[in-house]
């Protein structure tokens, strides 16, 4: 992904410890796995733990935030391309994704600030999304222009603008 690289670089020129997983399996990716890397990874995480992911990975954040225990508080999240219900269900791959429920209110209470980001011609989530994260999750949402699936841009500047906002 073109802006992870600079988005990493940039967070961590300004002094926060950055950790960008290359995930297992991402052509048949497993909720298990995803989710297992993440725990790893993270450890016990706390107020000062962010989190930030793309398409899938957010599916990602949300199970790892749900599988924590009652009371664990997250700083928050920021994700990108997000989607809880999809429209193209062929794919083998993602359907276990989208079929196996979340618990939104145990979410919610773990993760209590998050900005879901959306671009207006996403050929792959449907806009729909969008209010579907604001009322479950409460998110911030913001719907860019002409941004596809996010996976051409080198540079995310408007990005970073909402990292520093959840941070401080």
């Amino acid at each position: 992904m073109y802006w992870f690289t600079s988005l990493k670089q940039s967070v961590a020129n300004q002094g926060s410890p950055v950790e960008a997983p290359q995930m297992p399996n991402p052509l048949i990716p497993k909720i298990n796995e995803w989710v297992s890397l993440l725990s790893k990874i993270v450890g016990t995480p706390d107020e000062n733990t962010f989190f930030i992911g793309h398409s899938l990975g957010c599916q990602a954040i949300l199970r790892f935030v749900e599988t924590l225990p009652e009371g664990t508080k997250v700083g928050g999240a920021i994700f990108v391309a997000p989607f809880i219900v999809l429209s193209d269900l062929e794919r083998e791959i993602v359907r276990p994704w989208v079929e196996t429920p979340i618990d939104f209110e145990k979410v919610k209470k773990i993760l209590p600030k998050s900005t879901a980001i959306f671009s207006d011609d996403d050929p792959l989530i449907p806009i729909d999304n969008r209010e579907l994260f604001e009322k479950k999750l409460g998110s911030k949402t913001i719907l860019l222009k002409r941004q596809n699936h996010f996976v051409t841009i080198k540079n995310f500047p408007y990005l970073l603008d909402e990292i520093n906002e959840l941070l401080f």
